[in-house]
């Protein structure tokens, strides 16, 4: 007995050992994920794409100083396109065009968020629906979606509906199969342990399932607004209405009718811009908020 005694007491300290060293560990990596300074940030996340940028420009200029491309219906220089903002800036019109964009842009993807996400729910959970229609979306997923705009144009006519239709057929399918991907990936014993303290059903999906398949729902998310941004680009470039307003992809049209290369341009650095930015606002922190409450962000 008195040996049994003495094995149980070592084992207890052993945890406790254990769990101090556990508890250190956690000490040590909320210390090293503590906030980094200005300098650090600005070293580590705002200095390289500008160093980028600076490269790409001077690359640039020194095409057009070199005259290795001297034409400038292929080529403007970065003055003439500095010139094409400053001159849409004093009409007053670069933050229409895109205002124009982003707006649709975004409102279809709240659209495609509420439709893909119980979509990709119920394909995750119902083997029946994941059968039937689990091909479907993964092809429609491959399809362009700038095969929408012709029948969307005819279903629906020049509007902003048929814009917003053609966005929800680029993003649903990629919120649905993130969404999908992520269920696939929840352990087993997550989902048993929360049958065993009683979350099933709406309360399981809830608490147990979308937490565990965040990474993944969010990789779809990311996805979804990739396929929503092209889509709306391929909608406004095909399809233009003097009551569609001037979007992004209509300036990049009007660009070409006009063959304004600086106009062109102009309409292909916006496009990139909304595209960075909003990866940057949205996206982002949201990812980095999923990877530090999983103790994943490693600093350094």
């Amino acid at each position: 007995m008195a040996s049994t005694e003495t094995k149980s007491d070592a084992a207890v300290r052993g945890n406790d050992g254990l769990g101090g060293l556990e508890a250190g560990l956690d000490a040590l990596e909320s210390s090293v994920a503590g906030r980094s300074s200005f300098g650090t940030t600005f070293r580590q996340k705002m200095l390289p794409p500008l160093v980028a940028f600076v490269i790409v420009l001077a690359a640039w200029q020194a095409l057009i100083t070199f005259k290795i491309v001297d034409d400038p219906t292929k080529l403007p220089s970065p003055s003439d396109v500095w010139a094409e903002v400053k001159n849409a800036w004093l009409q007053g019109t670069l933050l229409d065009y895109i205002w124009t964009s982003v707006s649709r842009g975004l409102l279809g993807f709240l659209f495609a968020l509420v439709i893909g996400t119980p979509l990709g729910l119920l394909v995750a959970r119902v083997k029946f629906v994941r059968a039937a229609i689990g091909p479907m979306l993964s092809g429609l997923q491959s399809l362009p979606s700038v095969a929408w705009v012709p029948p969307a144009v005819i279903w629906l006519g020049l509007n902003n509906s048929m814009m917003y239709a053609v966005i929800l057929l680029g993003a649903v399918p990629s919120i649905a199969n993130g969404l999908v991907s992520g269920v696939d990936q929840v352990p087993p014993l997550f989902l048993r342990a929360g049958r065993t303290m009683g979350a099933t059903g709406l309360r399981g999906t809830w608490h147990i399932v979308m937490p565990a398949a965040l990474p993944g729902y969010l990789a779809g998310l990311k996805q979804g607004w990739a396929f929503s941004w092209r889509s709306l680009m391929a909608a406004e470039i095909i399809a233009s209405s003097p009551d569609l307003g001037v979007g992004l992809g209509q300036l990049l049209e009007n660009g070409r009718n006009a063959s304004s290369m600086p106009m062109v341009f102009l309409a292909i650095f916006l496009i990139l811009f909304v595209g960075i930015a909003i990866d940057l606002i949205v996206f982002s922190p949201v990812e980095r908020w999923v990877l530090r409450s999983r103790g994943l962000l490693v600093k350094g």
